[in-house]
């Protein structure tokens, strides 16, 4: 059965690498960011994205996930809009990881707990 949480978040990271992918021409225009440290960071920070997003099978690469949030939002004392993208961004990731793990728990239950379970309330 696939991890719901693991969907829900590689979705997210999927969105955020685009938006991390596009901060690297707002680096350079607006924050006049040198162009090779603005593709650095903003292709990098996308590729991270991409690269965590298939790796979602262990709890560590979770924790990357919040570090990469955190990363975010950090970039919004270069480019002040990140500070709400990033929040946003910070909000999607966390809602989908903590929704995620409540719906594997609540079917672990269902299948332990056998059909008689599932159909209750």
């Amino acid at each position: 059965m696939r991890s719901p949480r693991r969907g829900m978040c590689a979705a997210i990271l999927s969105l955020e690498a685009i938006t991390l992918g596009l901060t690297a021409p707002v680096l350079i225009t607006i924050a006049d960011v040198p162009t090779r440290t603005a593709l650095g960071i903003g292709l990098g920070l996308m590729l991270a994205c991409l690269l965590l997003a298939g790796m979602l099978r262990g709890e560590w690469a979770y924790w990357l996930g919040w570090a990469i949030q955190l990363v975010a939002i950090g970039l919004g004392f270069v480019v002040p809009i990140m500070f709400a993208l990033g929040v946003v961004f910070a909000t999607l990731w966390g809602t989908a990881y903590f929704l995620g793990l409540k719906i594997e728990r609540e079917r672990a239950a269902a299948t332990a707990g056998g059909p008689e379970d599932v159909t209750a309330g």
